[in-house]
């Protein structure tokens, strides 16, 4: 089944990179007690991901801080040191939190996963932005196929916070 707004996230793990190397944690924490804009995207450095949606992000940080935004993170089924190269590369380093999900279990529970098999990607995050608070969704966009970038963009996202928060 697919997470839907009012639903509380489920209970998976993260790895993220820390100051001594990879470290978990779990969804229950990085979402307890404020407000997150969660973005998923098929891949590090594949071309929407890498030249539109992470940009977008990027340059409405100042914008989602402003609508009661505590944290931007992004989550892919991809290892940490993939994910923090990419932010390094793109400048998202320290300002985007990187969620590595590299055996799509958060993906899989939210229901938010595609079979990208047949194109050599495995099963992968299905393109989505949401709003967390405190562990519950308040707005979820999921796009109908990975290329697009519209429904999930930072624009988009900021255009429907004043009517959650």
């Amino acid at each position: 089944m697919t997470i839907k707004v009012g639903d509380k996230l489920p209970d998976t793990t993260f790895v993220t990179m820390g100051p001594d190397g990879p470290t978990n944690v779990s969804s229950a924490d990085m979402f307890k007690g404020k407000k997150v804009a969660l973005f998923a995207i098929p891949g590090a450095y594949t071309p929407t991901c890498h030249q539109q949606h992470l940009p977008g992000f990027l340059m409405r940080l100042d914008e989602l801080g402003a609508k009661g935004v505590d944290a931007v993170a992004c989550t892919a089924v991809n290892d940490i040191f993939v994910l923090s190269h990419w932010a390094k590369d793109t400048g998202a380093e320290g300002k985007i939190t990187m969620l590595a999900d590299g055996s799509a279990d958060f993906a899989k529970a939210t229901g938010l996963e595609i079979d990208l098999t047949s194109r050599g990607f495995g099963v992968r995050s299905k393109r989505y932005a949401m709003l967390v608070d405190d562990g519950v969704v308040k707005v979820l966009n999921v796009e109908d196929a990975p290329p697009q970038h519209d429904k999930s963009s930072a624009a988009t996202l900021c255009s429907m916070i004043g009517n959650s928060i």
